[in-house]
Parts: C-alpha cells; sequence; structure tokens
C-alpha cells in the first residue's frame, strides 16, 4: 500500500528526479546522467540497474534542462488553416515524419483562416521555443516574425507565399493547374464555363482564378461576370453559386471548381435533378473516383508539398546558407469521367 501511495503521489505532482533513481540504483548522480544521455564509461550492470530504476519510478528525463544547455528544443511548429481539411492530413504526416527521421518533436494548430490567430500561435509556438516553423499563412503581414527570424527560428512558408519578409515557400502550381483544367474542359467543347472558387484575397484562389481567365481568353472565349464567383467555401454560398450558373439566362455547360470543398458541393447540386454540366475540381478528394460520373480533378501533392517544406527546414536547421527561395511543385490532370463530358444538347 506504501508503494502504491507513493507511486500516485509521484504521478500527480512530484515527479521522480535522476536524484531518485540514483538512490533506488545505488549509484551516483553522474552514473544516472550518463545512462539517461546515452554516454559511454558506464557498465553494463551498472546500466541495467539504473535503467530498471527508472522504469520502476516512472522516470522521464526533463528537457527543458538540456534546452538551456544546448539552445535547441528538437521541436518545430506547423501552423496550418483548417485541421478537419482532408488537404492538410497527409501534408502534416509528412512534415512529422521528416522532423521524426531527424529526431525532431512536431506541434501543430490551427488558424482557422484567421490572420490574428496565425500571429498568436506563431509566435506561441516561438515563446516556447521551437527550432523552426512551417505556416500555412491565414495573413499577407509576417513582419511580426522578423524578431524571430533574427534569433534564428527557421521558417518555410507553404500553399501561399509570406507578406512584407523574405522567406522560403513550397507552393504548387495554381495558375497552371487552373489553366490546364479549364482548357480540358474547352477541348471537350465547352464555351460557357463556370469558376466557383475561394476568397480572392488568399494566394491560392486568386491564381487559379487567373489561370481559368487566362485559359479562356487564350482560346477567344468571353468570360461573363455571372459565370464567376468567389468568396468563401459554405456548401450553402457554393450551391446558390451553382445554380445560379446553371439556370440563369445564360447557363453554364460546365464548372470549374476551385478546390475541394467547393468541388465536394458542386458534385452535390449536379447529382440534383434538371442539372447536366461537366465538372473538373481542383484539389482531389476521397471517393472521388468511385463518383458516378467519377470527378475529374488538378490534384497536387500535398504529402510532397510537406516533404519538402520540411526538407528545406531542416537544411536551414542544419546550417546551410539558403537564399529564399520560392518552390513551385507541379500539379496533373486527372481525367476520370465528369470533365470529359459534352455539353447539353
Amino acid at each position: 500500500m506504501v508503494e502504491t501511495n507513493r507511486r500516485a503521489e509521484n504521478r500527480y505532482g512530484n515527479r521522480p528526479t535522476m536524484k531518485d533513481v540514483a538512490a533506488r540504483a545505488g549509484v551516483g548522480l553522474k552514473t544516472v546522467s550518463r545512462v539517461v544521455n546515452g554516454e559511454s564509461g558506464v557498465t553494463a550492470d551498472t546500466e541495467r540497474r539504473v535503467q530498471e530504476a527508472i522504469e520502476a519510478l516512472g522516470f522521464r528525463r526533463n528537457d527543458s534542462a538540456r534546452v538551456l544547455r544546448k539552445g535547441r528544443t528538437s521541436s518545430i511548429g506547423l501552423v496550418l488553416e483548417d485541421l478537419a481539411d482532408p488537404f492538410y492530413g497527409p501534408l502534416s504526416r509528412a512534415v512529422e515524419e521528416v522532423a521524426r527521421a531527424h529526431g525532431a518533436l512536431l506541434i501543430n494548430g490551427s488558424s482557422a483562416e484567421d490572420p490574428d490567430r496565425e500571429q498568436e500561435l506563431a509566435l506561441a509556438l516561438c515563446a516556447r521555443r521551437v527550432d523552426g516553423l512551417v505556416i500555412i499563412p491565414a495573413g499577407d503581414d509576417h513582419r511580426y516574425l522578423e524578431p524571430e527570424l533574427r534569433a534564428g527560428v527557421a521558417t518555410v512558408f507553404v500553399d501561399r507565399p509570406a507578406g512584407g519578409i523574405d522567406a522560403d515557400v513550397v507552393l504548387s502550381d495554381n495558375y497552371g493547374g487552373s489553366y490546364t483544367g479549364t482548357a480540358h474542359l474547352i477541348a471537350h467543347g465547352h464555351r460557357r464555363i463556370g469558376f466557383i472558387g475561394d476568397q480572392v484575397g488568399i494566394h491560392t484562389a486568386a491564381e487559379r482564378l487567373r489561370g481559368y481567365q487566362a485559359a479562356m481568353e487564350d482560346a477567344g472565349l468571353p468570360v461573363h461576370e455571372s459565370w464567376v464567383s468567389s468568396g468563401d467555401t459554405h456548401p450553402e454560398r457554393v450551391r446558390k453559386a451553382a445554380e445560379s450558373m446553371l439556370t440563369g439566362s445564360e447557363p453554364v455547360t460546365a464548372l470549374f471548381a476551385g478546390n475541394n470543398r467547393v468541388t465536394v458541393t458542386a458534385v452535390r447540386v449536379l447529382a440534383g435533378p434538371g442539372h447536366h454540366a461537366a465538372l473538373v475540381g481542383f484539389d482531389d478528394f476521397e471517393l472521388a473516383d468511385l463518383l458516378s460520373p467519377a470527378v475529374t480533378v488538378v490534384a497536387q501533392d500535398s504529402a510532397q508539398i510537406g516533404r519538402t517544406a520540411a526538407e528545406r527546414l531542416f537544411r536551414r536547421l542544419g546550417g546551410t546558407p539558403l537564399e529564399a527561395e520560392r518552390i513551385e511543385l507541379p500539379v496533373r490532370l486527372i481525367a476520370r469521367g465528369s470533365g470529359e463530358l459534352p455539353p447539353a444538347g
């Protein structure tokens, strides 16, 4: 009973120390330190006794002290837009895998597309002395990070460039992908093509709109004001925009959806009665290949984006001198059926 009470006491506030381990194992404090930090100079029998004491007491190394000695935390921060967005799952996992390969811990959080929350989260991570940051920016002014950059916090931006500072950015070819997707619809006979995208203040949304407009212009096709809708990706807003384009005085025969959330709502609209239109979406999404027709998409490799950004970050943390660079990764069109439907009639 006494042993149980002591364990409970340790568990709820009084953590065992290296002194406790040393007393239980019958060795000096320096010996415990060597075992805990993987240093040489300890016999196999002594190491076994120390490890048994560590296990019995539930001792965990205090990394805060190591941070004070070495000035590094072996941790990085990841600031995402929305943890629930399926695009960010593979990206986050890839960053975590690279961090783990470098012996670092990943701490992440969501800005919810709020610039103030992004700044608050990024600075909170810096206050916890992360060695570097990977940021999907919500805002367009990142001068708040200048003191952290001067202090040596390596930072790489993802999906959208930083504003007001020179920093690495890793993103997809948003303009080229949107151009290719729109040109694909044109090649299948469509002349009235609608575009539904995210808010134009977001870099990716603006680039995808620009790609759509360029493809239409290069094909000599007009773009009527009623064929373009930019705004939040809430399903009700997207549904109204799609239905307006499909039933207006000059109804479109095809839709280009600016991201996966828009595409999912467009699929639901087109599944309703009286609607027939081709569809191409930017971003792949789960089960897109199982729908009828399967959804044609412009796919970006979010895992590769995350991996490239994290590798860039750890090159900087390793001391490699690098100029700020914009790294643009290719996208690919996956033709599955919905983007190959001919114009009705």
